[in-house]
């Protein structure tokens, strides 16, 4: 569904991805860990247009998309919940999911929105409240709402634990697995926290300054003791 070939890029003179290798197939939530710093936000980016990659490729449901601009690629079916969620903090909450949907076709809207509320129950109890005042994981929750009303073949998450509580973290996770088993959406997640990133997902990535070190099933990875002693070390939360 979703894959890249010897993908490079970064910004102006400084080089963040060096010829990454991943393949993300249909059905699947595939994790991306590493350390702060390491290009997994870049490589998101890159997949999204912005930054352009300067070498390699990147395909969506089989067509190369990389020279492709963002509008361009989110209406072929890709959907980027970014980091920090940066949603619209004094549009409501409703106003939000519209812009979600901005590219998508309004026929579906009521449907679409109806998904997404029944996913976020609490979302549906502050539709017309500003996005500003929410908690921490409710705009989490919205960022993601917002980014299902495009009806996405792949969503892309960056980082959605960040700054959450950790009762919260396991919420969004469940809410990420239910995605993907429930509505059939293939995920690409980019996570600090591998412990919850890899027991989710069916395959994983581990990159270090802009390399892919290491691939297997979420599984084995965990169970890797050279993971166990990077990554793991009071992640298990």
């Amino acid at each position: 569904m979703l894959k890249v070939e010897g993908l490079h890029s970064g910004y102006g003179r400084i080089r963040a991805l060096h010829g990454v290798d991943l393949e993300v197939r249909q059905g699947e939530i595939v994790a991306l860990v590493g350390a702060n710093g390491a290009g997994k936000t870049t490589l998101l980016m890159t997949i999204c247009g912005n930054p352009r990659a300067s070498a390699g490729k990147v395909w969506l449901a089989g067509e190369d998309i990389t020279g492709l601009a963002t509008h361009h690629i989110i209406r072929r079916g890709l959907a980027h919940c970014p980091e920090g969620r940066r949603i619209f903090p004094r549009m409501t909450v409703l106003e939000n999911l519209q812009m979600g949907a901005a590219t998508g076709d309004p026929a579906h809207f009521d449907q679409d929105l109806e998904r997404v509320l029944e996913l976020f129950p609490r979302l549906k109890e502050r539709l017309h409240q500003r996005g500003g005042t929410l908690s921490g994981g409710e705009q989490q929750m919205l960022a993601i709402g917002r980014a299902l009303m495009s009806r996405p073949k792949v969503l892309l998450l960056d980082e959605p634990s960040l700054g959450l509580a950790p009762l919260v973290v396991r919420q969004i996770f469940e809410i990420i697995a239910a995605i993907n088993r429930d509505q059939g959406v293939t995920v690409f997640l980019v996570e600090q926290n591998a412990f919850h990133a890899l027991k989710l997902a069916h395959r994983g990535h581990v990159m270090v300054n802009g390399r892919i070190t290491l691939s297997g099933s979420g599984a084995d990875l965990l169970a890797n003791p050279e993971i166990r002693a990077h990554y793991l070390d009071g992640g298990a939360s």
